[in-house]
């Protein structure tokens, strides 16, 4: 899916193109706009599968992905070290924390992976934003974030309609019991954009707005210490060790922020999966 077709529109004539990115921010201070995440097309320009570096990004984070699960289960072991370890801490983490945690051990066994593959490819997406020469997290653009929270949106609804059909299912997850049937013509409208609306929605900017903010207060801390060392003023330079300390510090607080949207997104798609498994018991 296009970002341009799925988020917001970009100007055609734009009198700078740029990346949003610390390397290409040499010899300059500026401040960062939307618009430096639509970066001019690298491969296939003007076609539908026009590819610029954030989809690069993406493609080049999926490789990386699928490349560590087949090294790490090409031979597995009894008993796991090396990369097969830390891919099995990984995945026993996301059965254990998430999925039986939230959905059982039976339905979480049968969910498991789905959960897992929205969890590590939020979290190798993420990732690529404090990875030096890529400085940017390929979910800061709406594109990837609103194709997995479709793809969690269809999974739980089509497990609700599966399990008590359509109309079951929908008057399930709408209509509220034990109310005065007058509540009911607020409380309906209310449950289905709750359900229906709000839950595809928070999933998509939750992930896209905390990736965008993190990368770019990264920016403007590593920016910011470039610009006061080598385009500032002279009184400038003494306050670089400032920025440049606020930039690792940040960048530490990014790595923690990449695991917990990873985490938080899949959590939160069990939990739908698991609210549509009883949705009557609204």
């Amino acid at each position: 899916m296009s970002d341009r077709t799925a988020g917001i529109a970009v100007p055609a004539a734009r009198t700078r193109e740029r990346t949003l990115s610390v390397t290409n921010l040499a010899g300059e201070f500026h401040a960062p706009s939307l618009q430096d995440f639509y970066p001019p097309a690298v491969l296939f320009e003007g076609t539908p599968f026009e590819l610029d570096r954030l989809m690069l990004i993406r493609i080049l984070m999926s490789v990386v992905l699928l490349a560590v699960m087949l090294l790490a289960f090409r031979s597995p072991r009894l008993i796991p070290r090396g990369l097969q370890n830390v891919a099995e801490y990984g995945l026993v983490f996301v059965r254990e924390q998430i999925c039986d945690e939230i959905l059982g051990k039976e339905s979480g066994r049968k969910f498991f992976p789905l959960i897992a593959t929205i969890f590590f490819t939020v979290l190798f997406l993420n990732f690529s934003s404090i990875i030096p020469f890529l400085n940017i997290s390929s979910n800061a653009r709406i594109g990837m974030p609103l194709v997995l929270a479709v793809i969690a949106y269809l999974a739980f609804n089509y497990i609700g309609i599966k399990k008590y059909g359509f109309w079951k299912y929908m008057r399930s997850s709408i209509v509220v019991p034990n109310v005065p049937p007058a509540m009911h013509v607020l409380l309906i409208p209310i449950e289905f954009i709750s359900t229906f609306i709000l839950r595809p929605f928070t999933l998509t900017v939750r992930l896209m707005a905390n990736m965008l903010a993190g990368h770019i207060m990264l920016v403007l801390f590593f920016s910011a210490t470039q610009f006061f060392l080598f385009e500032g003023a002279a009184w400038m330079k003494g306050l670089s060790p400032f920025s440049l300390v606020g930039g690792f510090a940040f960048t530490l607080f990014e790595m923690l922020v990449i695991f917990l949207q990873a985490y938080v997104f899949a959590l939160l798609t069990a939990v739908y999966i698991g609210l549509a498994q009883h949705a009557d018991s609204h």
